[in-house]
Parts: structure tokens; C-alpha cells; sequence
């Protein structure tokens, strides 16, 4: 674990922490940065806030529980998963990481009964759920218990994860943390179903994984802002 309390001053030595990308290029991306809430279910993935009181998550526990995620996600098969945002930052995400998965993509509104109701036209009778967000993503999640449904889900450290059964630690708000989540994610479960090997590079980047900014975007990152650090 590095002393610094910031990405940016990563340093500039290149230690590989997962094939193809460095621990300066994962510190990058904002993966750790979390709020300046800290719910008691997420204080075991935190590390000492930094100065101006924003929690720092451990990313070593947040590429531990990936590689734990995307083993699960290829035992139970992709075929059999739903992975649902309701944000905007997590479409592309989620749409990247399903159509290299094979996984089934929900994005937007998630309709009630879609797990629940088998009569409901756009009914999925699925083995497993991962969100982006249990803040956000609440339906999902309610509906998943009702059945019985495991739920993996993202979780920053102002998360409540009394109805989550595996935490992947992780800031889930910065367009380029959940890009770089979902990107792994996707390398873990490809390499637990030996459809990917350690140093095989993906058909998409990180990059191909982030959703673009448009104005309006740029509003919404503005006023999130202030909801984020107080």
C-alpha cells in the first residue's frame, strides 16, 4: 500500500497491480476516492481519511473482491446475470461489460416485477444480479431478495449494504472509476471462464468503457459535487 493519501502523487514507479494497468494509472482513475461519509458496513474496505475528510477506499480490497466477483459471475454463467445502473455514468459501463460477458444489460428504470412477476412481459429469471450503485439501484435489489437472488454490487463508502451478499469496494460515481471497474470486472470473469489469458488485452480500453461527457453532463457533475464532499 502506497504512503500517499492522493492519486496524483502516485510517484513514478510503474508497479503492476493487474496485468495492463499500473498502480499509477489505476490510482488514476479516482477508483478510491470516496465521500465524506462512512457508513460502518463500508469502514473495513477504508483506509485514514485525507486531510479535507474524503475516505479513501482500499483499492487492494477493491481488485481482491473483483477477481472474487468475476470468478463467481463465470461459475454461476454470464448468461444467468443481470447487471443494472440506473445512472447515466453507468450505461455504457454496464453495456461494455455485458456485451463482452454475455451477461444481460438493464439500464434506466428498472420495472417492478421484472424479477418478481412472471407474467410481466419483460420478466428475467435470473441466477444473479450486480449494481452499480444500492443507493440508486434499490428496486433491483429489493426484487433480488424477494426471490433470493444474490446481489454484487459497487459500493462507495457512503453505501448501506445490509441487503448486498458481495461488496466490490469501489467509487461509484466518477465516470472513469465505474468505466475502470466494470473493465476489470469484465477481464475477471473472461479469465475465470479461460476466454482470456493474465496478458490478453481486451477488445475495448477503459477507455471504449466510459460514458462521454456532453453539457449536460458537465451540469450534473457540478451539482453532484457538492452532495459528494459534504
Amino acid at each position: 500500500m502506497m504512503s500517499s493519501q492522493d492519486g496524483d502523487d502516485a510517484g513514478s514507479e510503474e508497479k503492476m497491480v493487474v496485468p495492463l494497468l499500473s498502480e499509477k494509472a489505476l490510482l488514476a482513475t479516482g477508483i478510491r476516492i470516496g465521500t465524506q461519509v462512512r457508513t460502518k458496513s463500508m469502514e473495513q474496505f477504508t483506509t485514514r481519511p485525507r486531510p479535507d475528510g474524503l475516505h479513501l477506499l482500499d483499492y487492494s480490497k477493491t481488485l481482491h473482491r473483483i477477481d472474487v466477483a468475476g470468478k463467481f459471475i463465470s461459475f454461476v454463467g454470464p448468461q444467468n446475470v443481470v447487471v443494472y445502473t440506473s445512472r447515466d455514468y453507468g450505461k455504457v459501463p454496464v453495456e461494455k461489460f455485458c456485451e463482452l460477458t454475455q451477461a444481460i444489460p438493464v439500464v434506466g428504470r428498472f420495472m417492478p416485477g421484472t424479477l418478481t412477476n412472471p407474467l410481466f412481459p419483460g420478466h428475467l429469471d435470473v441466477e444473479l444480479i450486480v449494481v452499480a450503485d444500492p443507493a440508486s439501484d434499490t428496486q433491483a435489489i429489493v426484487e433480488a431478495a424477494n426471490m433470493g437472488t444474490p446481489v454484487i454490487a459497487v459500493c462507495d463508502t457512503d453505501n448501506i449494504t445490509d441487503d448486498v451478499d458481495l461488496v466490490i469496494p469501489g467509487n461509484n460515481r466518477g465516470r472513469r472509476s465505474l468505466a475502470t471497474i466494470f473493465y476489470l470486472l469484465a477481464r475477471s470473469v473472461l479469465t475465470h471462464s479461460s476466454l482470456l489469458t493474465g496478458d490478453q488485452q481486451l477488445k475495448y480500453t477503459i477507455d471504449d468503457f466510459e460514458t462521454k461527457m456532453t453539457e449536460a453532463d458537465v451540469e450534473e457533475e457540478e451539482e453532484e459535487r457538492p452532495r459528494r464532499f459534504r
